[in-house]
């Protein structure tokens, strides 16, 4: 296949399986503390673990897909995500459940860093922007899915068979991965210096910073806002539902994000504005009744800047340095993505209620303006250096 849209078709989906994986613990957190005995603390946990290898995985990973190729590394991913999904299935000890987290988070790793050097690849300087938003579309869509099918699979036959139907999924990507193969002139133009420049790492991890704390605000709403909707009196499924509205208005907004980043040329501005706007919505989401009317809003504006934020690292990595770069952006992403569901279970348990949780989540997007400011500096000053 050497249609670039047929080939991210194929990324999106196989990246999809990272967010079914997941959400399946937010998705029957209730029936998880029913069953194990544990608490939001102990829920908030076993989120943040999904994130925990990729502060010492995401940069060798990227040298991990260097070396070995994107296909062997991919399919290793899979197999790793479900192994993780056999173990958390078939255990009834709380111990055995973070360790198969563990594992499926180890293989998410590898194949988040994986797939977005590949499908950067594909489009570094064609509408790269609107390839990162359909791409990282993959992730909403995969967590509305899992919040419309997988409480119900759990409130029907437990949370074993919602890990078993996760490991079913990630085990398809392996198919799917097969028909993948890389542009023309990838493997040569890959196979200079890997080396990043002293510029060019401040910026991908100025970028890396801002893509884990936007999602670690909007992560709040699919994490906690079912437990949140719960304590006011809504059932599991109808609050999976509801929250899912959030999702599934994201597949809209994520790629219309990014289009209007390439059309408008102004990529900062839509995510300024609609990061400033999504952190309104979720402190006024703990603090108001008109909850779908909040979520809905949340949905098509919390989209938006996911496309600009992804391709602010390509604009700065070469081919020969996009393993490594992806590496180090990601490794700052799931450090903030291990802490967040952490600190924000510590203080949901703390101030006994889920509410927290999301003003949490409201503070970590208002830090994401003056990150982008700070990150157009760096590349302004990165190109007055390379034109002297």
């Amino acid at each position: 296949m050497r249609n670039r849209w047929g080939i991210l078709a194929i990324l999106f989906v196989v990246r999809l399986t990272i967010a079914f994986q997941f959400q399946s613990v937010a998705a029957v957190a209730p029936l998880l503390q029913q069953s194990f005995g544990v608490g939001l603390a102990d829920i908030g946990i076993l989120i943040g673990l999904y994130f925990t290898p990729g502060i010492v995985l995401a940069l060798p990973g990227g040298a991990i897909g260097r070396t070995l190729g994107d296909k062997p590394t991919t399919i290793v991913a899979l197999l790793l995500m479900t192994a993780g999904s056999l173990v958390m299935a078939t255990t009834d000890v709380w111990g055995w459940q973070m360790a198969g987290r563990l594992a499926s988070g180890a293989g998410g790793v590898l194949l988040t860093v994986q797939l977005t050097k590949m499908g950067t690849d594909w489009f570094a300087g064609k509408e790269i922007a609107t390839a990162m938003a359909v791409f990282v579309n993959s992730w909403p869509a995969g967590v509305a899915i899992s919040l419309l099918v997988l409480p119900a699979i759990g409130t029907a036959y437990g949370a074993g068979a919602v890990f078993l139907v996760t490991g079913a999924l990630t085990a398809t990507g392996i198919v799917l991965i097969i028909f993948y193969q890389a542009p023309p002139g990838a493997t040569a133009s890959a196979a200079g210096s890997g080396r990043l420049d002293p510029l060019a790492l401040l910026a991908v991890i100025v970028a890396g910073a801002i893509w884990g704390l936007y999602n670690i605000g909007f992560a709040m709403i699919f994490s906690f806002g079912p437990s949140l909707l719960v304590e006011r009196g809504w059932s599991i499924a109808a609050a999976g539902s509801a929250i899912s509205l959030v999702m599934w208005l994201s597949v809209i907004s994520v790629p219309s994000g990014g289009y209007l980043a390439d059309r408008t040329k102004r990529p900062f501005v839509v995510a300024i504005a609609a990061s400033l706007v999504v952190a309104g919505l979720l402190a006024w989401l703990t603090r108001s009744d008109a909850v779908i009317a909040i979520l809905v809003l949340g949905g098509l504006i919390g989209g938006l800047p996911a496309g600009p934020i992804m391709s602010l690292a390509a604009r700065v990595l070469a081919p020969e340095t996009r393993a490594i770069g992806m590496g180090v952006f990601y490794t700052l992403f799931y450090a903030a993505m291990m802490l967040g569901p952490a600190v924000a279970g510590r203080l949901a348990k703390s101030a006994g209620t889920a509410a927290v949780a999301l003003d949490l989540g409201a503070l970590t997007v208002l830090a994401c303006p003056p990150l982008m400011w700070l990150f157009e500096r760096v590349v302004a000053v990165r190109h007055r250096r390379a034109r002297s």
